[in-house]
């Protein structure tokens, strides 16, 4: 079965990364009704021409900063669900897999544990931490999904938070019990 999904990918200066982000996700969407959304702060590089070349569609946000970005990519989506991917993350293959299975029992957010392809000590023990639904375990740089009804109803992220806007989102969220 088919998912209906926005992908939302919030940009600025994302050359390196953003053509082989789109490929990817465009190669494991399963045959699911898929956009892919680049919301670009404004950068100076080529993010926005290549994300366009790679067939994502790209908008420009009027205002910066990550929040922002995905708020303005989020109101431009068509889908009844919304993936927020950070540029610099990839998912596991079968992410739509596991959005749907999700979906089923009835939650409307979702969220990955992190993975980093680095040895250092602080990002294994970082990693560890995000397998446990706690406060300070629900956010940074990782891919998410809410349905739109959910994301509508706590009014997305908040724009004037500079860092964190996933944990302020999801906190909402939770209070609504659908996380």
């Amino acid at each position: 079965m088919a998912i209906n999904i926005s992908i939302i990918i919030p940009a600025y200066n994302e050359a390196e990364n953003i053509v082989s982000l789109i490929h990817y996700l465009n190669a494991n969407s399963n045959n699911s009704i898929t956009e892919i959304i680049v919301s670009d702060g404004g950068g100076k590089d080529e993010t926005q021409t290549l994300a366009e070349s790679a067939g994502a569609i790209v908008l420009t946000s009027p205002q910066k900063g990550r929040a922002a970005q995905m708020n303005f990519g989020a109101a431009a989506a068509k889908r009844t669900i919304i993936y927020f991917v950070h540029a610099d993350c990839l998912p596991p293959a079968n992410f739509i897999d596991d959005i749907e299975a999700a979906l089923n029992p009835g939650f409307d957010c979702g969220r990955y544990r992190t993975k980093f392809n680095s040895p250092k000590l602080r990002y294994k023990f970082n990693a560890f931490f995000t397998r446990f639904n706690w406060f300070i375990c629900y956010g940074g740089n990782q891919t998410f999904f809410i349905t739109r009804w959910l994301f509508d109803a706590i009014k997305g992220f908040d724009n004037s938070m500079k860092i964190m806007e996933e944990y302020d989102l999801t906190t909402r969220a939770k209070k609504l019990e659908h996380y």
